[in-house]
């Protein structure tokens, strides 16, 4: 089978290779899948720049999302059947023509659902799901700031506030406005062109937010929490503000997070979150497996319902990582075989 190995850090174009490998065999509690298409994540983009320290060391598989079809399974997997069409969280190794997985990351796909489509559920959907429904709850009326709210999960972070009826307010880039608004953003805002901050100021008067989901990270998050009122919640489940440099200015971002005492807080009744689904998925697989099948329901229900960004072909994938890169994409990056 080929697998696309990242060989090299730096420059998406000089970093990947196309390569013949043996096909993976699936452990007691793991299913093998046959690869139709993966999704690609910033956390990709992360590790091709060297600053993704969970990444496999390089010749590294990369990714996270995959869709297919169910090829075989272990003895202690008692839930698919050959054909099944699933998508899968895979912990690596998803760049690849087979793929396997425990069995907690894997999740049928309902009846008709784009297989396309379906990259997008277990990485991005499951963090949005876990961020908006296990995090915080979010209520009727709250207003809640969503960054990079034109992206994979960002997209999704709006449709659940969306259902959960708040008012949503929504930063992205010059271009993605319109997008916003088709997904009901409320105040989708251009982060290029105005300080969100001075603007949600401005929308709300006197009053603050309930909740701010941020994949951003460093003076992002601080400026986001000085506008959370008592009660309010931060939930973050990024970083991308690191790749405007190298590792000392990643320094620099984790810098400009800010630093938060316990006792401050307590005495505001603020709550800090922070998610890596990958963590979840290795130390809570049955919690991660609860989560997948909310954002299954959800799926069904037509509450989630991901956008496709652009589609490649698998020697494309350096054409896929830019445009990724660029924050141009709006939804997920799909790649097929």
């Amino acid at each position: 089978m080929k697998g696309i190995y990242l060989t090299k850090y730096g420059r998406a174009e000089e970093a990947f290779e196309i390569r013949e490998i043996e096909k993976p065999k699936p452990g007691p509690n793991e299913v093998l899948i046959k690869v139709e298409c993966f999704g690609l994540n910033f956390a990709d983009v992360i590790a091709r720049r060297g600053l993704y320290p969970d990444a496999p060391k390089n010749p590294a598989l990369l990714g996270y999302d995959v869709a297919g079809t169910v090829e075989a399974w272990g003895s202690d997997v008692h839930d698919f059947e050959i054909g099944d069409r699933v998508a899968a969280l895979t912990r690596f190794g998803g760049y690849a023509e087979y793929a396997v997985t425990m069995q907690e990351g894997v999740a049928k796909i309902p009846e008709n659902f784009d297989m396309d489509l379906s990259t997008a559920l277990a990485t991005q959907a499951c963090t949005a799901f876990y961020c908006a429904e296990d995090c915080v709850t979010l209520h009727k009326g709250d207003n809640v700031l969503i960054h990079a709210a034109a992206g994979g999960v960002g997209t999704i972070l709006v449709q659940i506030a969306k259902h959960r009826g708040c008012t949503v307010f929504g930063t992205a880039s010059s271009g993605k406005q319109d997008y916003l608004k088709s997904l009901g953003v409320d105040y989708p805002i251009d982060y290029t062109k105005e300080d969100f901050s001075g603007r949600i100021k401005e929308i709300l008067g006197g009053n603050k937010l309930d909740v701010v989901f941020d994949s951003i990270g460093g003076k992002t998050f601080k400026q986001s929490y000085k506008l959370l009122q008592p009660g309010g919640a931060m939930v973050n489940f990024g970083a991308a503000s690191q790749l405007n440099g190298g590792k000392i200015a990643a320094i620099g971002m984790a810098i400009n997070f800010g630093f938060y005492s316990p006792i401050q807080l307590l005495m505001s009744s603020k709550s800090l979150n922070a998610v890596n689904m990958l963590r979840i998925a290795d130390y809570k697989p049955r919690v991660f497996k609860e989560v997948f099948t909310g954002v299954m329901e959800m799926v069904k229900t037509g509450v989630i319902n991901p956008h496709i960004a652009q589609k490649f072909k698998a020697d494309q994938i350096a054409e896929a990582h830019a445009l990724l890169e660029s924050r141009k994409s709006v939804g997920k990056v799909v790649v097929r075989w």
